[in-house]
């Protein structure tokens, strides 16, 4: 029901996100979605991609500060309020949501996030027979 995520922590100064892009570009590993949080001195950029676990090994064997860790994916119709709805349900639940990015991905809307309760949020995924995204589905 959940998804591996990278998060790489990088430091905030030029050629340090063209060297993860490389790495990973080098190892024709595919993207699908990331987003950079910032701070004044560093960035987490969370990463969806084809392949997380290799992406992984390959980031931590070239000395980048990287962990592995799981997120929720749901797809939602791709039309105005779909993500308010499915979010609704989730906060309505008393589940706090962490983070949380969205993408388009064959036609559909793509919203990946974290929860501060995962066992409560895959509860609520399941009694709202909302649409949840494998690993395998970005194959």
């Amino acid at each position: 029901m959940t998804i591996k995520q990278l998060s790489i922590f990088i430091e905030n100064k030029s050629g340090t996100l063209i060297r993860v892009l490389d790495l990973l570009s080098q190892a024709n590993i595919q993207i699908i979605a990331s987003t950079i949080a910032d701070t004044k001195d560093y960035g987490i950029y969370r990463v969806l991609c084809i392949e997380p676990t290799r992406a992984y090994i390959i980031l931590k064997e070239a000395g980048i500060n990287v962990q592995l860790s799981d997120v929720f994916a749901i797809s939602i119709d791709d039309e105005p309020g779909r993500a308010a709805h499915a979010i609704k349900a989730i906060s309505d639940a008393q589940v706090s949501i962490l983070y949380l990015y969205s993408f388009l991905w064959k036609g559909k809307g793509v919203l990946a996030f974290r929860t501060d309760a995962a066992e409560k949020a895959k509860e609520i995924i399941m009694l709202k027979k909302m649409n949840f995204l494998t690993e395998n589905d970005f194959k």
